[in-house]
């Protein structure tokens, strides 16, 4: 059970409008290395992961849900002014035809999310590492996102989500020591 608190995690500001932007953005929404793809991964792999770690899977899913929260913002806030024909040129024509300002869950190249983007062995060390591999991979796409924008105000807040993915991998990172120290602990029964 989740208590909704109606504010962003982080507050998003942009300084203009840029369509294109957005679209880069799309990645983080709906590509497989984006924050729905990484929240519904580690809410699913709670139920065969060890309950000594079963709180960290439960806590970072969710708060990536803020962070989907956060882009689908910027997105939302990067193209409310835009007109069709900045859409079309920032590449976003089809997105328009098919779906006028409404977000969908898209990767910036505009192919639609799947469900195949999850990852879930059902083994805790391979679903650990995983985790920890999605976190430094959506850590390296924000810095890429912040070096594709000179909007100040919209840097400082995928400044925020590159830190988070950091703290994740960390969290992922110990999760897995405590794993392997507790396989190493002799079971008397």
């Amino acid at each position: 059970m989740w208590i909704y608190e109606k504010k962003l995690q982080y507050p998003v500001k942009v300084s203009k409008c840029d369509p294109q932007m957005a679209k880069y953005l799309m990645e983080q929404y709906g590509g497989a290395d984006g924050e729905l793809a990484a929240a519904l991964r580690y809410l699913n792999q709670r139920y065969t992961i060890p309950d000594k770690v079963i709180g960290l899977l439960t806590d970072i899913g969710t708060e990536e849900f803020a962070h989907l929260e956060m882009i689908a913002t910027m997105i939302y806030k990067l193209t409310k002014d835009a007109t069709p024909e900045q859409l079309e040129a920032a590449g976003l024509g089809a997105h328009y035809a098919a779906h006028d300002s409404a977000l969908f869950y898209n990767n910036a190249g505009g192919v639609p999310w799947t469900a195949a983007y999850i990852q879930g062995k059902g083994d805790p060390l391979a679903d650990l590492y995983e985790d920890i591999a999605a976190e430094e991979k959506a850590r390296a796409t924000y810095q890429w996102l912040i070096d594709l924008t000179d909007d100040v105000d919209l840097q400082d807040s995928l400044k925020f989500l590159r830190e988070r993915e950091i703290v994740h991998s960390l969290r992922f990172r110990e999760a897995v020591e405590i794993l392997k120290d507790d396989r190493a602990t002799k079971k008397v029964y």
